[in-house]
């Protein structure tokens, strides 16, 4: 941690530095509720009972192709403290993509590139919908920053995640983090 900016320490990018987060692809995403707090329900029995909070945050989830039409989702699951999910990124017209996305006029002024129609467009979109809901409802909230991700790289993996995925409810009862 010795990068710093404007002479503060900043944290080091999680994301994959080789990888293009507009590109077509497969991403697993664990998204966290501030300090872990268990904003989203509770599991009973291996299930998910969501408060109004959770089922706006499974509602959203759903809503996602809605607001991202390149967009296909895999499994997801809203657990207490968190949401994992498959966000798959499919733009079939992958000249069009390509200029949208690296057009030079788009990248003027900055350096980190176009931040529309990515990964972090689509999870900021997703967290701005449940922020909005829990402010019009007067449900105190707040995410955790930043969010975590892995590119899946093959079938094998996407089975491994899927099922991890569904499981998650089941084996809630030895996560670290259900206090």
């Amino acid at each position: 941690m010795t990068d710093k900016y404007q002479n503060k320490y900043r944290i080091p990018s999680a994301r994959w530095a080789a990888w293009d987060y507009s590109a077509n692809g497969a991403y697993f995403v664990t998204i966290c509720v501030a300090n872990r707090a268990h904003d989203f329900g509770r599991v009973v029995d291996g299930k998910m009972q969501f408060t109004p909070l959770g089922q706006c945050a499974d509602d959203c989830w759903n809503e996602i192709p809605q607001h991202f039409p390149f967009v296909e989702l895999g499994a997801h699951q809203i657990m207490p403290n968190h949401a994992h999910g498959v966000v798959v990124i499919n733009k079939t017209d992958i000249a069009v993509a390509t200029a949208e996305t690296h057009d030079d006029a788009s990248l003027r002024g900055n350096k980190f590139g176009p931040q529309s129609k990515n990964l972090a467009s689509i999870i900021r979109g997703y967290k701005i919908g449940v922020t909005k809901f829990a402010r019009a409802n007067n449900i105190p909230f707040t995410w955790q920053a930043r969010y975590h991700d892995h590119v899946i790289r093959n079938d094998g993996e996407w089975e491994r995640i899927t099922k991890y995925i569904i499981a998650n409810p089941m084996n809630w009862k030895n996560d670290e983090f259900n206090k």
